[in-house]
């Protein structure tokens, strides 16, 4: 076999070992005994090292050297090969012992985090942070940074993103971005709260998110749903992509719309191509894509008129209280906006206010000028000013997320580049005619099928900017996101509060 064919077959057996600790990660968050954590944290440990010990061995940069002094003009071979290069040049940059440390560290966090989070207790969880900060600072040391160690974190989600570049755009987005939020609070202010509130058994929840999943697209041949305190979605292989969801007995909404959001990850992992898995080509690129497909079902789809056209029925049937409740109330009620504490549960009109809090935050962290037992008085400080309140705990603040506990910095900027991303591909998909009258009668296969074309099939193959410019005409930019959200919440309003 030539050199390319060699490192493939070494990426294939690492996605082995990847795939293999991810399932071990799922039963973590699904299934395992609280007792067995530190076990688990050994295996995981364990394993993280053998991947991140084949990734830098001599055999692999020997394939890597080879492949890249024989190419072979193959298009689709060179971008592999230009993965490979930069993820070798980061992983060997990493000792292994770091990279077994982070991981321990991680899954011991994530048990403290849990237990601090049901108890609003910071304490508890304060010193596996103040470990993975410092774990966080020494990867980015060693991976080297242009301007600050954000840079090289962020690298881990959002491939060639620089922190100054996503700060530029979440500078543009916070003016217009909390004068919208304003507007869109003041205008739902005559929606009740608890509109929908009502009896929602939890088996007919189950019924209705499957359905509503299946009709998207996605195959429960290739996954399934579990119940889990952190909604996830994970990709474990061909045909395995398991969605998470939690369930509220009072509010069917919660749960149906992280289902949508996790599904949209779904298709997105189910419309990789299968035979190029282990490969670049066959991986998604970054999470700021990972994301707009996420957000593109759960609120370009799932909060418009003709997706409840077609399922208030439906879901009046499961649900009976619902039959008394008018097309025009549910959907009032399912686009109320809200300044409130939880992330997960935010309305789109002040959602990335909460971005903006963690971005500015974990810069911060990592700059060393917030030191961990500083956290939740900065939390609160920089909520009160963007939300208007405090939030009543520290549940309800900075240990509401997972994301931290995983070792997770850099993450959460991605979020808000996949609103900005599922707007400009939402708009540019509904000009295919296809696309828009099956939009209009809720059936979703023809957007399913604009999105495995210009987004899913090209895996890595593209860097994120390279693809939203083949599939939209221009890098991602905040205009069709801030014309959506206007659309949605601030119609018809006076010219002077949009």
């Amino acid at each position: 076999m030539s050199a390319y064919e060699d490192l493939c077959g070494l990426a294939r057996e690492r996605a082995i070992l990847s795939t293999t600790a991810a399932i071990l990660g799922w039963d973590q968050e699904t299934h395992l005994p609280a007792a067995a954590v530190p076990y688990r944290a050994r295996q995981l440990s364990t394993l993280s090292g053998k991947i991140h010990a084949l990734s830098t061995s001599d055999q692999w940069r020997e394939r890597l050297e080879g492949a890249e002094e024989n190419p072979s003009g193959d298009p689709v071979e060179a971008a592999n090969l230009r993965e490979f290069r930069h993820h070798f040049d980061r992983a060997t940059k990493l000792p292994r012992e770091l990279v077994e440390r982070a991981s321990e560290a991680a899954s011991l966090a994530k048990a403290a985090w849990a237990e601090a989070r049901e108890n609003a207790h910071f304490p508890t969880f304060a010193p596996h942070l103040d470990t993975l900060l410092s774990i966080a600072r020494e990867k980015a040391e060693c991976w080297g940074y242009a301007d600050e160690p954000y840079d090289a974190v962020l690298e881990n989600y959002e491939r060639g993103a620089r922190t100054s570049e996503v700060d530029a755009v979440f500078s543009k987005l916070r003016k217009p971005i909390s004068e919208i939020a304003r507007a869109a609070v003041a205008r739902s202010a005559a929606v009740p709260a608890d509109a929908l509130h009502g009896s929602y058994p939890v088996a007919a929840q189950k019924t209705l998110n499957r359905e509503i999943a299946e009709s998207l697209g996605f195959d429960f041949e290739a996954g399934r749903i579990d119940t889990v305190t952190h909604p996830f979605c994970t990709h474990l292989g061909p045909h395995d992509t398991r969605l998470t969801t939690r369930y509220d007995e009072a509010d069917f909404t919660s749960s149906l719309f992280g289902v949508m959001h996790e599904a949209g990850h779904g298709l997105y992992d189910q419309g990789l191509p299968e035979d190029h898995h282990g490969l670049p080509s066959g991986d998604a690129i970054s999470l700021g894509i990972h994301e707009s497909q996420s957000r593109l079902w759960e609120n370009h789809v799932g909060r418009s008129r003709p997706f409840w056209q077609r399922w208030l029925p439906r879901a009046a049937e499961l649900f009976p209280s619902l039959a008394a409740i008018s097309l025009d109330d549910f959907l009032g009620a399912i686009n109320r906006a809200e300044f409130s504490c939880i992330r997960v549960d935010a309305d789109e009109a002040t959602y990335d206010l909460h971005i903006l809090l963690r971005f500015s935050l974990e810069r911060r962290m990592l700059n060393g000028d917030l030191a961990v037992e500083d956290i939740p008085a900065a939390w609160n400080a920089e909520f009160e000013e963007l939300f208007g309140f405090v939030p009543p705990d520290d549940s309800h603040g900075c240990l509401q997320d997972i994301h931290w506990s995983m070792g997770g910095l850099g993450y959460f900027a991605t979020y808000s580049l996949g609103n900005l991303n599922a707007a400009q591909l939402f708009a540019t998909a509904m000009q295919d005619a296809p696309v828009a009258a099956g939009f209009a009668r809720a059936d979703y296969l023809p957007l399913l099928a604009w999105m495995r074309d210009r987004v899913h099939t090209p895996g890595s193959t593209l860097l994120p900017q390279d693809l939203m410019k083949a599939a939209t005409g221009a890098g991602t930019h905040p205009e069709p996101y801030l014309a959506h959200l206007r659309e949605r919440f601030l119609a018809g309003a006076p010219a002077a509060t949009a």
